[in-house]
């Protein structure tokens, strides 16, 4: 049964009050609101699920499936989940791709029916997420709305656990352009859930440019209309117009704005008082990477899949979180500005030239947190004692971090916002206990002294506990009854007990006095002795029996008012945590030049890549210093535009072609290189198609593959990319894969719209003659040494042309059996002795011009032999039969003795 069909069958009972469970259509009237989520229903100290999320809850969390009586003949399926350690559970749904609606008991138990009101409070998606706990502090969270009207697009973006908001808009020849516009967006970002407009009730077909593993959340597309978008982005930012923050003229990157933050208002619950700020960016103000140049570039991973082996594992010496997250937005968008460049590089140059201020200062930055995040926690009302705790500690450190900045020339450092930082810090050492506690409660997270209500309050309840605990005694005192008791429970409360044949003893010795005091009033009647109370002690019993809700009540209102102290000076923190986060990218790059030799590229708008022993950075780091061989490279637009790479497998081909493109990435993102010297003219894109697989999912061989990804690069590159080619036409026969790379080779080096920088990659040594017809080509090898049947491989990049592959020695290499590699070369030598190649027929050039032909047989002529084997019927023989006559064959065959 699905939901609506629950929702249909209890509509059918409404009539009949007695078979529905007050709670049931509480659920069901919530659910309703909430269709497409997990609905965790707060019922006591667990988060319930009911339905059809019972099924999805206990599958995916791994719980008891249960049920529960929801009225008469009615019971629904049930799983739980404990609410103090919800938050894993939580992450668990989340990353299964589902929206989680949590559902809070947010008043008393309504009277006469004992059912408690109860709402969501907040919906968690896949982009949402704002809990520590399920978040990876070095990378941000993203969730994008996209908003499309034929080539054009508008997208926005936003991380709410770090306040971040950024529009664009863009145009494309056409809608296929735009949808790989968008694909490369949402790599760029790592989305994790795109929201978009969507038209109708029913379900919406992924778009074509949707990534594997990203949520897609439509909304109803009338509230994405132009207007609705104005006033609403107005209203949020309390502005009267857009134009402050860059959204003239881009219709659709406003109302991708609007879009957003309306899902990030319906899903928080509540006004995103975070989102302070929009920014508006230009996708051609940076270098475009497709999917596959970041995964044959391995920024973020290996091949392999392993983060450890990745250009940002090697870079990645940050020491704050907010400087980690900026590393990967650097890497992700490098700049094409060279004064841009050259502003990022004289910051890293200032911090290399000071080795003891930047040990100083990366040691300082250890004791800062998450301030960017932790601010905005704050902001948000989220923030635990102790997070405001570790939000101290961190501002009590950023002083002494831009003074250290300040010493080595560092101009962009915070100077007001130093002041604001300073006044927090005190606030909070001020209002916080020495060790905040994880949670409120318990009125141990406010400092004495910091509020006299709290303070009142305490003294007040510590006066009468310990009224309370010297009364027995003063008590015995007063009366002179020696046995008297106080005692307490939970129905009567605190009460001083004195048993009958006391009460007798005293009265019998006092005849004439009363025995107990006047303001005793009996309480409770036992059968050997009465419980009295006296209006002291109710005050005071008051006083101590909800002091514990009293002081948590007034702990959390100070606590409340201390986080809004902190949240009105959230824009200039937040600015320092920017200018941290800057720091901290810059002194890492100039820590990795100092311990790795890297050194400052020039930048120029020339089109000239010049590369003097280039490293590759990921390698070195793997080998150790000086293990790695350092190679030259050259390319000029107007001379040396393609170098043609040929040499033997296991040479290093790949890496050089990869050290080529990561150090001019390097470089764009203002880092020192890994190089004795190297100059870069600025490069729009870097297209790579390096190594191939097939596409099984949409029937895609590999060679298909590998021709559509280079269709891709020559209808999109320009004379100002960077082209890594390598093995092209290696998925198809010899000639073939020859012909296509050869046309390839000539379009790139004639097409008046390409004339662009390539190192070409091949085996097809063929095409080395190139060199000798078109101008701009030059031709580089793998240096080998051969020593015998064994050769060395050197690892270096000289100029010239190989004259063999060495495909023998890497299967030999490889392990491949000796019996094999030893026939592999009898065969190779048979066919260079005739001048032949691999494949078979072969076409050789003949003296008048003309074609010859060459075909492999097994046998010349006629022979008895032969012909007896073509008698022979196979398919009817034995197994026995078949060796025997094979036997039969090859004595007649050997020569006679």
């Amino acid at each position: 049964m699905t939901f609506s069909d629950i929702v249909t069958s209890e509509t059918t009972l409404a009539g009949d009050e007695s078979r529905i469970a007050p709670m049931r259509r509480q659920f069901l009237q919530i659910k309703k609101r909430f269709p497409n989520t997990i609905l965790l229903f707060r019922l006591g100290d667990f988060y319930e699920t009911f339905e059809e999320d019972a099924l999805v809850a206990s599958s995916v969390l791994d719980i008891v499936l249960t049920g529960r009586e929801m009225g008469k003949g009615v019971r629904a399926p049930m799983a739980g989940i404990p609410h103090h350690s919800a938050e894993s559970y939580i992450a668990r749904l989340v990353a299964a791709g589902y929206k989680v609606a949590i559902c809070e008991q947010i008043g008393e138990a309504v009277k006469g029916r004992g059912l408690v009101e109860r709402d969501v409070t907040r919906v968690i998606t896949p982009g949402t997420v704002t809990e520590p706990s399920m978040l990876d502090a070095r990378q941000n969270s993203y969730v994008v709305a996209v908003v499309e009207d034929g080539a054009r697009v508008g997208l926005a973006y936003a991380d709410i656990s770090t306040g971040e908001f950024a529009a664009t808009e863009f145009g494309s020849n056409d809608v296929s352009s735009a949808g790989s516009t968008i694909g490369r967006e949402l790599l760029r970002l790592g989305a994790r859930e795109v929201v978009v407009p969507h038209e109708g009730s029913g379900e919406i077909a992924p778009p074509g440019w949707l990534l594997e593993g990203v949520t897609l959340s439509p909304v109803e597309a009338w509230t994405t209309r132009h207007d609705r978008a104005v006033d609403h982005l107005q209203g949020h930012f309390g502005v009267s117009a857009l134009d402050g923050f860059g959204l003239v003229g881009q219709p659709l990157a406003t109302r991708a704005s609007s879009t957003l933050l309306r899902y990030l208002e319906e899903t928080q619950r509540s006004s995103v008082a975070q989102v302070t700020d929009l920014r508006t960016y230009d996708v051609s103000g940076f270098m475009t990477l497709d999917a596959q140049t970041r995964r044959n570039l391995e920024l973020t991973e290996s091949s392999r899949g392993e983060k450890r082996h990745s250009l940002v594992a090697v870079l990645d010496q940050t020491r704050t979180p907010m400087g980690a997250r900026l590393l990967r937005r650097w890497l992700s968008q490098p700049l094409v500005e060279p004064y841009a460049i050259s502003a990022r590089l004289d910051r890293v140059e200032r911090w290399h030239a000071g080795p003891m201020e930047r040990h100083g200062f990366r040691e300082t930055l250890r004791a800062i947190g998450d301030i960017e995040r932790l601010v905005n926690r704050a902001v948000t009302g989220a923030a635990s004692p102790r997070e405001l705790g570790q939000l101290r500690s961190s501002l009590a450190t950023v002083p002494d971090a831009f003074a250290i900045a300040a010493s080595v020339g560092e101009s962009q450092v915070a100077s007001p916002e130093l002041n604001v930082v300073r006044e927090v810090h005190l606030l909070l050492e001020q209002a916080l206990a020495e060790e905040p506690p994880p949670v409120l409660g318990k009125g141990t997270a406010i400092r004495s002294g910091f509020a006299s209500d709290l303070d009142g309050h305490e003294a007040r309840a510590r006066e009468a506990r310990e009224w309370i605990a010297g009364l027995e005694r003063s008590e015995r005192d007063r009366t002179g009854i020696k046995s008297l008791k106080v005692g307490y429970n939970k129905v009567f409360g605190y009460y001083l007990e004195i048993s009958t044949v006391a009460l007798a003893a005293a009265e019998r010795e006092r005849r004439d006095e009363t025995v107990l005091p006047a303001d005793y009033l009996p309480k409770q009647t036992l059968s050997n002795a009465t419980r009295y109370f006296t209006p002291q002690l109710k005050e005071y019993e008051t006083i101590v029996l909800t002091a514990q809700e009293t002081l948590a009540a007034i702990e959390a209102d100070v606590y409340r008012r201390v986080l809004a102290a902190v949240a009105e000076r959230a824009p200039a923190l937040l600015r320092i945590a920017n200018d941290i986060a800057a720091l901290d990218v810059v002194s890492t790059f100039a820590e990795i030049a100092a311990t790795n030799a890297y050194t400052r590229p020039t930048i120029d708008e020339s089109r000239v890549i010049d590369i003097v022993d280039g490293r590759h950075p990921t390698l070195e780091a793997l080998l150790g210093p000086g293990e790695y061989v350092p190679n030259d490279v050259l390319l000029d637009a107007d001379s040396a535009q393609i170098t043609i790479l040929t040499g033997p497998n296991m040479a290093g081909k790949s890496s050089w072609l990869r050290q080529v493109s990561l150090i001019v990435l390097m470089a764009q993102i203002g880092c020192y290189v890994p190089a004795r010297s190297a100059t870069i003219g600025i490069v729009d894109r870097i297209f790579t198609r390096i190594g191939a697989q097939d596409d099984i999912a949409s029937g895609q061989s590999t060679f298909m593959v590998e021709m559509l990804e280079t269709a891709a690069i020559l209808n999109h590159a320009s004379p100002r990319s960077l082209l890594v080619l390598d093995e092209i036409g290696r998925g198809t026969s010899t000639n073939d894969g020859l012909a296509i790379a050869q046309a390839i080779v000539e379009h790139i080096h004639n097409a008046p719209n390409l004339g662009c920088r390539t190192l070409f990659a091949t085996h097809y040594h063929e095409l080395t003659g190139l060199a000798e017809i078109l101008p701009r080509i030059r031709c580089s090898t793998m240096d080998v040494l051969e020593e015998g049947d064994r050769v060395v491989f050197l690892r270096k990049v000289i100029p010239g042309k190989a004259d063999r592959s060495y495909g023998v020695n890497v299967a030999q290499i490889a392990g491949i059996p000796r019996a094999v590699v030893r026939r592999a070369r009898e065969i190779l030598e048979d066919l260079e002795q005739d001048g032949r190649a691999a494949e078979f027929p072969l076409s050789a050039p003949r003296g008048d011009g003309q074609a010859a032909t060459f075909q492999l047989t097994m046998f010349g002529g006629s022979d008895p032999i032969v012909e007896e084997l073509r008698t022979l019927d196979v398919a009817a023989m034995s197994p026995l039969e078949a060796i025997t006559a094979l036997f039969s064959l090859q004595a007649k065959a050997r020569p006679a003795q």
